[in-house]
């Protein structure tokens, strides 16, 4: 399965899911850096298809991805959205990272932060806006934490 259809079969295998939760949505999609990405627009069921900490919507995304593999797609990777629900997200988190870097470049000290994968991403990238500050993550799965410091 080339790159296009890779894309076409994860937007309508998701639309196909969704449907068996009674939601009849059209799923724009999109590619990224080799990850397909799929935005469900805003329903009454925003809250179930994200879940608590966002892990229904995680879910969605691995079966969506196992479906690709197991069709031996060009591209695998995907990252669902819901309501625009991971942008804000992401938007909160760079802002919070404003902070944190601000606060470790006032007091020179090295901020401990944790954060999950995604989130660690947007922090990385905002820091990297700043030619005095570093970051790096240390630790080992859901205990892995991201390290906000001052370039020595």
């Amino acid at each position: 399965m080339n790159k296009d259809e890779s894309v076409r079969f994860a937007a309508k295998y998701l639309e196909d899911l969704l449907s068996f939760f009674g939601i009849n949505v059209a799923v724009s999609s999109t590619v990224d850096d080799e990850v397909i990405q799929l935005s469900v627009p805003s329903t009454s069921l925003n809250s179930l298809l994200i879940g608590k900490n966002a892990d229904n919507l995680r879910a969605l995304q691995h079966i969506v991805s196992m479906a690709l593999v197991e069709r031996s797609a060009e591209i695998t990777r995907v990252n669902v959205d819901v309501a625009n629900y991971k942008r804000q997200r992401a938007d909160r988190i760079a802002e919070k990272a404003e902070g944190w870097i601000n606060k470790v470049r006032q007091t020179g000290e090295s901020m401990t932060v944790n954060l999950n994968a995604a989130d660690r991403r947007v922090v990385h990238k905002v820091a990297q806006d700043y030619s005095d500050i570093e970051t790096h993550s240390e630790g080992e799965g859901r205990d892995r934490k991201l390290i906000i410091s001052i370039v020595r």
